[in-house]
């Protein structure tokens, strides 16, 4: 990289660079999340000598709004919530990102999440920014209906700012296929015309794509196994934790038992779950699938011990996935992991204290913006699928997206190796460079 935006790259070890040597004021903030987004970048930024006015740029959202959302209770009581979508950066496309509901949901949060979309789509080589939002609420507290009536409510709200090719929400935490159609079916009565691409993740049954809803657990399995080919360790003989048993673990868990490895610990809301000898992980999916609220509560197999939450990151394996909520890896755990290697299926799962504590410790860490990006790749090809109007088979649908994250990884795997940094810094060096180029060529609305 030697152009104008990468001046020049250091091959010291990632350490060495935190943005202290940046003359830019650099923002800071009480959230741990978006505190970790900056201090990534700026770091980032620093290593590969970006334009100080390009990190100015690149370390602020677009556009961050926050909405009330008031609706009637089932009981008939009013109700206000707080509503939020950042759009970090649209320099190589509309923006991307999920739609949370859950209560920790915060403007900051959005706008640290919207970031790590910017730099997943572009590491990906999609033609999306990056963008993200949701809603302060506890929907275990909300009824079908209320959830309805709030999505419809959100979705009304931010109508002004969403679009093909403005900005097109996805699932996230706590939302799924229901959301987005209500989300949908809201704006487009409010435009009087049917725009089924102004998200995904939609139902097969309504201008969905076939192979969407594992796509992120699809591509996190397919990282996994990438990681155990390039460290020459046999897939068959791998041992396997996944943290978080949604959408994104549990596929995760179900393609890598289907490959060959020993999943031996799983959880969620309701503790972690540790077999030794492995655990049935298609018997763990038909439980889910036909429990009331989705969960591992009550789930049992011979040899199976329940532990809690933070047992399950500290047992013994090869692999730890954490693919539920961010910051599960922190500084004050870090140091007790047993595994040798971590694939970031959540965002964020892995604070920077923790980062250097895993580095002190010989282990690899493959970044959330790599490891999970099959679910954007895949809304990307739903997406692409909605502006044609025709629509693949789940193989079609497939066989496009594991050769994506196979190059993805192999080709941060070798940056880092040949540059001398982490995965997570070579994966921000390439991520980034592009969306500056960008930035660069387009240059300032004046």
């Amino acid at each position: 990289m030697t152009d104008d935006v990468s001046k020049k790259i250091s091959v010291g070890p990632s350490g060495k660079f935190d943005g202290s040597g940046l003359s830019v004021k650099k923002r800071t903030t009480k959230n741990i999340l978006l505190a970790t987004a900056l201090e990534n970048f700026y770091g980032a930024a620093e290593e590969m000598g970006l334009d100080e006015g390009l990190v100015e740029i690149l370390s602020h959202a677009e556009r961050a709004i926050s909405v009330s959302l008031p609706i009637t209770m089932d009981d008939g009581s009013i109700r206000v919530f707080e509503g939020y979508r950042v759009q970090h950066s649209t320099a190589l496309g509309p923006a991307k990102g999920g739609l949370r509901f859950h209560p920790d949901v915060s403007l900051e949060e959005c706008e640290a999440l919207a970031s790590l979309m910017t730099w997943k789509c572009s590491l990906a080589g999609i033609p999306y920014g990056g963008g993200k939002g949701g809603i302060s609420c506890d929907p275990l507290e909300l009824s079908s209906n209320e959830k309805e009536r709030l999505t419809r409510t959100f979705a009304a709200r931010i109508a002004p700012i969403v679009g093909e090719w403005e900005d097109v929400p996805a699932p996230d935490v706590n939302t799924g296929a229901p959301e987005m159609v209500w989300f949908m079916d809201t704006v487009s009565k409010l435009r009087g015309r049917f725009e089924p691409g102004i998200v995904t993740g939609k139902p097969i049954s309504i201008w969905g794509s076939k192979g969407r809803t594992a796509a992120t657990g699809l591509g996190v399995a397919t990282c996994i196994k990438e990681l155990l080919n390039a460290v020459k360790l046999d897939v068959n003989k791998s041992r396997i934790i996944i943290q978080g048993f949604g959408n994104v673990g549990s596929y995760a868990a179900k393609f890598m038992s289907e490959a060959g490895a020993k999943i031996v610990g799983i959880s969620d809301v309701t503790g972690g779950y540790y077999a030794p000898d492995g655990i049935d992980v298609a018997k763990a999916f038909d439980h889910i699938s036909n429990h009331p609220k989705k969960m591992l509560e009550g789930f049992s197999q011979a040899g199976l011990k329940h532990v809690s939450g933070e047992e399950i990151l500290e047992a013994e394996a090869d692999v730890l996935a954490p693919c539920a909520l961010e910051g599960a890896v922190n500084a004050s755990n870090a140091a007790k992991l047993k595994v040798k290697y971590i694939v970031e299926g959540a965002n964020g799962p892995v604070t920077p204290e923790a980062d250097e504590a895993l580095l002190s410790n010989g282990i690899k860490v493959v970044p959330d913006f790599l490891a999970n990006s099959g679910g954007v790749i895949g809304s990307y090809f739903e997406w692409v699928q909605n502006l044609a109007g025709y629509f693949w088979t789940e193989e079609e649908y497939n066989n496009r997206l594991v050769p994506i994250m196979k190059d993805n990884f192999h080709r941060v795997w070798n940056y880092a190796a040949t540059q001398d940094v982490v995965m997570r810094r070579a994966a921000f060096l390439v991520a980034i460079k592009r969306v500056a180029d960008a930035v660069k060529m387009r240059g300032l609305f004046l």
